[in-house]
């Protein structure tokens, strides 16, 4: 069937969402973000993850840089490839670190049926868990405007699920998340069939 006016409304209707895993660098966003997408398949749901370096690597021959603007572009670009899943009926899980609150709150604006996880780690066990060394140089100075150490992260005020990767495995995380997307009605009866 062509595209057209009368088919946006069979897509908005559709089963498929967005989950938005935020937090600091090296938290757990990827992993739990895998996870999760992994139950949902179990599910028989349709599902891709979409990470951060993925998107940074993907969307022109120049990678952004760590600006504001810069920033939000990548956070736009991942909102454009989930809304492009969602259009064709997959739930987009994306791991992103999306520092700043009013561009989180745009894109839910733009996706409609979009479900915020935090994931809570705190900073030190991020600089534990960090196997590219990222903190550490940026907080010896090598690397610039990086989010945790010179460059805001601002949490979410109100996230539809908190996840503590320092208090939870991952398989527990993802278990959480599942239990609120339950909860919100995005994994009812039908749609776990």
């Amino acid at each position: 069937m062509p595209w057209s006016c009368a088919n946006v409304g069979r897509i908005l209707l559709s089963d498929a969402f967005t989950i938005w895993c935020t937090g600091l660098p090296a938290s757990g966003k990827l992993a739990l973000a895998e996870a999760v997408a992994a139950e949902l398949q179990v599910r028989a749901l349709s599902v891709e993850v979409i990470s951060s370096g993925q998107i940074r690597r993907a969307a022109s021959g120049e990678p952004l840089g760590f600006t504001r603007e810069e920033r939000d572009a990548n956070v736009r670009q991942h909102a454009d490839v989930a809304q492009q899943l969602m259009a064709g009926n997959v739930v987009a899980v994306v791991a992103a670190v999306s520092p700043f609150r009013s561009t989180r709150d745009e894109v839910r604006a733009q996706l409609g049926d979009f479900v915020e996880v935090h994931v809570s780690t705190p900073r030190a066990t991020c600089i534990d868990r960090d196997k590219h060394g990222a903190w550490l140089k940026a907080l010896e100075g090598d690397i610039r405007n990086f989010t945790g150490v010179d460059a805001p992260y601002e949490a979410p005020a109100a996230p539809d699920v908190e996840v503590d990767l320092s208090e939870l495995s991952t398989a527990d995380g993802a278990g959480r998340v599942l239990a609120a997307l339950e909860r919100l009605g995005r994994l009812s009866a039908a749609r776990s069939q």
